[in-house]
């Protein structure tokens, strides 16, 4: 059985999204589709807007076969380790291409631009190190280093967020020699950021500004989605009594700041450069989460960036916890959810598997799955206490099952 992966976090599940899976299904030409997807917390540092287990009904759904968890030691990080967590879990998945939108929309243009950047990475790396050393952040001085190998948004527009992204997978996949052929689709109708509704297929992005805004499902948020998005977001909605922003999370990480020390603060991942001070003072006056972050940021520490850590204080994670080699293989990969196909495919491949496979958590568990934990229990965190127990408790459940 042949099988395409696919590296989402479906924040929410929306039109795009099934473009972009009957694309890869017709561009592969595979019997099943893997999604992998970031469970609590998202890349950019955001919590998820529903919780992992109704964002992977939506998706069995609506034509993903195999919902997997990028761990959460990948998914909340910079493009290249995000990239690398994901490539390597559907590697040991088994799968023969991976599929990705972009704004390029040529798979050529991210080969070609790989091979640029190998025969020059030496000028790559010098650029780097010359722009960070001059103060702007990782993201700028990537595209300064990016031009000057001659990576040019002509060429090749990585300034673009899912240029960047399908970037940091192919690199993964040709850096690490895997037997995994890249493909892409081109995105259609909307940016990535995008803020705005302006039809049927709309960004992630401006679906969850105007659920967050309006607090309702209302007719034009509805048309952006599957029927299947609009019943998991309402179902979430009734058992939860709200979707997932960062202001609901404000008081306890104002008071986890303010409770810690200099050196506390300093242990949590991302923490440097005598940024917990910059933290630390802002803190007490801050009146909302986006005041907070707008008051710490700078040209170095991107919005991004201090999101992440951000979320690594929430979730008291460590530069400790970080002591596995994020370059070595994943340490597991976890099923969140199949459908019939997903499982007869799942049955042939474990036995090729070179990690285990797994379907919830247990007592003496991977210390990369105990970290999950934490960001589930951080992520409940804001509801009442029945309600974290009962959401809490599909943790410990087999994976989800779907008929189609």
């Amino acid at each position: 059985m042949n099988a395409c992966g696919l590296i989402v976090e479906y924040n929410p599940f929306h039109n795009g999204h099934v473009y972009n899976i009957d694309e890869a299904r017709k561009a592969s030409g595979a019997d099943c589709m893997i999604a992998v997807m970031s469970g609590s917390f998202l890349q950019r540092g955001e919590p998820a807007i529903i919780d992992k287990f109704h964002r992977t009904k939506a998706a069995l759904r609506t034509g993903i076969d195999i919902v997997l968890e990028l761990p959460y030691l990948f998914a909340v990080q910079n493009s290249d380790i995000f990239a690398e967590g994901a490539v390597k879990t559907l590697h040991e998945a088994g799968v023969s291409t991976i599929c990705f939108g972009s704004e390029s929309g040529s798979i050529s243009h991210f080969i070609t631009s790989f091979h640029t950047y190998k025969a020059k990475h030496t000028i790559f790396e010098q650029t780097m190190q010359r722009y960070l050393a001059s103060g702007v952040s990782f993201p700028e001085a990537s595209k300064h280093a990016y031009r000057e190998i001659g990576l040019t948004e002509e060429k090749m527009d990585l300034s673009k967020p899912n240029n960047i992204l399908g970037y940091s997978y192919v690199k993964s996949i040709m850096e690490n020699n895997l037997p995994i052929i890249p493909l892409t689709v081109k995105r259609t109708s909307n940016q990535y950021h995008d803020k705005t509704i302006t039809g049927s297929i709309a960004s992630a992005t401006s679906i969850r500004k105007e659920l967050l805004e309006t607090d309702a499902l209302a007719p034009h948020i509805i048309a952006t989605m599957p029927e299947e998005t609009a019943q998991q977001l309402k179902l979430y909605k009734d058992t939860a009594a709200d979707w997932h922003n960062w202001e609901q999370y404000f008081p306890l990480l104002q008071y986890r700041v303010l409770t810690m020390t200099p050196d506390e603060l300093t242990a949590i991942k991302g923490v440097d450069e005598g940024l917990e001070h910059r933290i630390i003072k802002t803190a007490a006056t801050a009146a909302t989460f986006n005041d907070w972050v707008g008051a710490i940021k700078t040209k170095r520490y991107t919005w991004t960036r201090i999101q992440r850590i951000f979320v690594h204080i929430l979730t008291n994670t460590k530069k400790a916890d970080y002591g596995t080699d994020l370059h070595q293989s994943v340490p597991y990969v976890r099923v969140l959810g199949m459908t019939q196909t997903g499982r007869d495919y799942l049955h042939k491949q474990k036995k090729q598997m070179n990690v285990p496979l797994i379907s919830k958590m247990t007592r003496n568990q991977n210390p990369v799955l105990a970290m999950e934990e934490k960001a589930s229990r951080a992520y409940y965190s804001v509801l009442s206490s029945k309600k974290r127990q009962q959401l809490f408790k599909q943790e410990l459940r087999a994976p989800i099952m779907v008929q189609k």
